[in-house]
């Protein structure tokens, strides 16, 4: 096992620097100039000639002419920067300085970071809750009437975009019952500390995560319900309910442990893809998130800032791969990822 985790983390850390070096060709073109922005409250009160040498001056020194290898590596953290001289990349925590906010990226995505992770923890942890019971309960009663209903239901989530729901859900929940707020993430100006400051900011993302738990009905719900169909028909299931085992073991010991190695696939696929969603989500509700924070810094073309958010994207995904499978070897102990 720890041979196997070994190889994943060397796996890990080459699609990382892969990744890591198409995003920064990528957003390399965006058309920024971060000496000329740095410059721009002089252009005003220098002449033209003398604002052109401190432009040319100021891009040598921040190594804007140099190759694009060159400033990817410096940009990474494996070669000396070139003012101070010594390492300073994203490897060692700096992730550039956001032109829109003015201020280290690292510090602006701090609270949107913060926001995502919250908000997409526990809009996962309450659809599997919801999705993971339902598509059992369905299974065992496939073909009823109220397993048709529900089918016919869950279908409305995965077919509406995630946005006409939000909508919805606005009009019904925000503005008819008046149950939740429209957007925000917390309450104005609020003096809450600890568990009541949690509590707060749960109830401004009920609506969101409620918005999520909507449309993982149908795929999340119907897939689990798919793979416990499958391992019901299996002959060990039809032998232990021979054998006289409790309904409630068969379903939940034997048929359920064989139904969880797909479903391990694709609740991780679909947590990686609820992080990628919540820029609908963030944006819909006016959230203080990574989404609506991306959105923004792509609008005003802030080149490093988009980067920092792109690789938190990327560790998710990474991270995400590395869970799955570690995963299948916890649940199925006839899965040897020793060998």
């Amino acid at each position: 096992m720890a041979k196997y985790i070994a190889k994943r983390l060397v796996y890990i850390v080459l699609v990382f620097f892969v990744a890591s070096f198409l995003m920064y060709c990528l957003f390399s073109l965006i058309p920024s100039d971060p000496a000329r922005s740095q410059l721009e409250g002089l252009k005003q009160s220098l002449k033209p000639e003398a604002y052109q040498q401190m432009y040319q001056q100021l891009r040598e020194r921040m190594g804007l002419d140099d190759p694009l290898v060159v400033r990817y590596a410096r940009w990474i953290g494996c070669m000396p920067d070139k003012q101070t001289g010594e390492l300073d990349g994203v490897l060692q925590g700096n992730f550039g300085y956001s032109l829109m906010r003015q201020k280290d990226c690292l510090e602006v995505i701090k609270t949107p970071m913060a926001n995502t992770i919250l908000l997409n923890v526990f809009s996962t942890i309450l659809t599997l809750l919801v999705t993971i019971p339902l598509g059992i309960w369905c299974a065992v009663h496939k073909g009823r009437k109220l397993d048709q209903g529900v089918q016919a239901f869950t279908i409305l989530g995965y077919s509406l975009p995630q946005y006409i729901i939000a909508l919805i859900f606005i009009y019904v929940f925000a503005v008819l019952l008046r149950w939740f707020p429209v957007n925000g993430a917390a309450t104005p100006g609020n003096p809450y500390t600890g568990l009541r400051a949690l509590l707060d900011r749960l109830y401004y993302m009920a609506l969101p995560m409620l918005v999520a738990l909507f449309g993982a009905l149908g795929g999340m719900s119907r897939y689990v319900r798919a793979s416990m169909i499958e391992a019901l028909s299996m002959d060990c299931i039809r032998t232990a309910r021979a054998k006289g085992v409790r309904e409630r073991v068969v379903i939940y010991s034997h048929a359920w442990r064989n139904a969880l190695l797909p479903v391990v696939t694709s609740i991780i696929g679909w947590f990686l893809s609820v992080f990628s969603g919540s820029v609908v989500l963030e944006n819909v509700f006016g959230l203080n998130g990574m989404g609506s924070l991306y959105i923004k810094a792509l609008n005003a073309s802030d080149a490093e800032l988009c980067l920092a958010i792109q690789m938190f994207y990327t560790v998710v995904a990474l991270l995400g791969n590395l869970i799955t499978d570690l995963a299948y070897g916890i649940v199925d102990p006839r899965i040897r990822v020793n060998r």
